[in-house]
């Protein structure tokens, strides 16, 4: 009888070796069974990703689904397969990255003790520890050199080259989901920091609980997808199907205690972490732009505005924007033409501005004379009549004293309404895109020079505000 057992033990761990499904099985196998789906495809995913050519993949996961416990294994498996590899994960903080090198390398070096029980060595024979380097942050394997490294943003990976970078859930509440800043600083160590270690043809994992439009996740896609490079992208909601009730995994997380832990903690928290649509488009002020493809013109082709204009809300300071938009005027809507949405100094967008504004042929440009603006008017003036040698544009200036976040979001519907962008606008200017898109109704925003420049426009045509004109 007991020798059966063994047959059966070894088989199963012939298995393990061969496919990273059934070495979690193996070291788990109440989690692991085999027809909990989700696992089985995302631990498919992982080993097709390592065959593969793809360069970066991106999983978004449920909390307590076994994501991070599934990468720890995948951790295992990889430097069991080969011992060259050189791993490096980053976690939220150097307790959570201690705690991920702990387990990997414990699992490693666990001894037999029960013949029935089965070990990593049972696996992997002969890949072990080397002694004397297995610090609990930095280890190497005997035949090996620096194979792990665990670090986090405060942490450091001064050298250390990795053939393997594994990111795992970086922020820690809807707090850091909805502060620029940190999402900001995340972003600048994963560039800076983390792709400097990564060696060439290296693999990069990023697993996050969903949060942001922009965090880590969101813009490693949006960036990678813009280089061109082969993704993929492993996206997994815990309620399946609302109407019947069907959730990812009910043994992990069943509908019931779905419901309660969405009505304790918030609609749009809920649906970050476990269907990972993120908070931010949840909360975001505008939920639709309209767009065109044409100008209006009549029936023998002739433009229909009734005016060229311009709004432009200068750099209060020097990490604000400048925002100037050109836009036409017809039935009380506006028509994007030209942004320039810019942080540049006010030598370089004084002259640029002013070219802008003759280009086009503006009729009426709007400049907003707070701190600054009123001498950046006259400076305006004073180009397009000199290097322009065009008096054709009649430059008002005013103060706005009303207060900007009210201002905005008084405004967010006619925005939204009656003013039309191109069609490709993302493309042409999409930093002012980016701004527009992921503005906050609630919470830290970074800028809103933005939605404050798109505002004026919609109360000069809706409200027809009378302003001071420069003589």
């Amino acid at each position: 009888m007991m020798d059966k057992e063994l047959i059966k033990l070894g088989a199963k761990i012939e298995l393990a070796r061969r496919e990273f499904f059934f070495y979690c099985q193996l070291k788990a196998p109440d989690f692991y069974k085999s027809d909990r789906k989700y696992l089985v495809e995302l631990c498919n995913e992982f080993q097709e990703f390592l065959d593969s050519d793809d360069e970066v993949m991106i999983v978004n996961e449920p909390p307590r689904h076994g994501k991070s416990r599934t990468v720890g294994n995948l951790v295992e498996w990889v430097l069991g397969k080969d011992q060259t590899q050189k791993i490096m994960t980053g976690s939220y903080n150097e307790t959570l990255s201690t705690m991920f090198s702990k387990n990997v390398r414990n699992s490693i070096m666990e001894q037999k003790a029960d013949k029935y029980k089965p070990v990593y060595s049972d696996v992997f024979p002969g890949v072990s520890i080397k002694r004397g380097d297995g610090a609990m942050n930095l280890w190497s394997l005997e035949g090996g050199y620096n194979n792990y490294l665990a670090t986090s943003p405060t942490g450091t990976a001064t050298g250390f080259g990795c053939s393997l970078m594994i990111i795992d859930d970086l922020i820690k509440n809807a707090e850091e989901a909805n502060n620029e800043a940190v999402k900001e600083k995340h972003w600048e160590w994963f560039t800076n920091t983390m792709l400097s270690r990564l060696e060439e043809g290296g693999k990069i994992i990023i697993i996050m609980t969903r949060w942001a439009s922009d965090d880590l996740a969101g813009r490693a896609l949006e960036h990678y997808k813009e280089q061109g490079a082969k993704i993929r992208h492993v996206s997994m909601k815990a309620l399946v199907d609302k109407e019947k009730k069907q959730m990812l995994c009910s043994e992990v997380l069943s509908y019931k205690s779905y419901l309660g832990k969405i009505k304790a903690m918030g609609e749009d928290i809920a649906s970050a972490n476990y269907q990972q649509e993120p908070i931010d488009l949840k909360g975001k002020l505008y939920s639709s732009f309209k767009t065109y493809e044409k100008f209006p013109m009549d029936d023998k082709g002739n433009l229909l505005f009734t005016a060229i204009k311009s709004y432009c809300d200068t750099a209060d300071e020097g990490t604000d924007y400048l925002c100037n938009i050109i836009y036409g005027v017809y039935n009380k809507e506006a028509y994007v033409l030209d942004i320039y949405y810019t942080n540049a100094p006010m030598e370089v967008t004084e002259t640029e501005t002013a070219k802008r504004i003759h280009e086009h042929g503006v009729n009426v440009a709007d400049i907003e004379s707070n701190n600054g603006g009123r001498g950046f008017a006259r400076s305006v003036v004073r180009i397009l009549r000199e290097t322009f040698k065009s008096n054709k544009t009649k430059i008002r200036w005013f103060h706005q004293s009303k207060n900007k976040i009210a201002r905005i979001l008084s405004n967010s519907t006619w925005v939204m309404d009656h003013i039309y962008f191109p069609k490709n606008w993302r493309d042409r200017w999409p930093d002012y895109y980016s701004a527009m898109s992921k503005y906050q109704r609630e919470g830290k925003n970074k800028h809103d020079d933005a939605p404050d420049a798109t505002t004026g426009i919609a109360e000069r045509i809706d409200k027809g505000n009378g302003v001071s004109v420069l003589k």
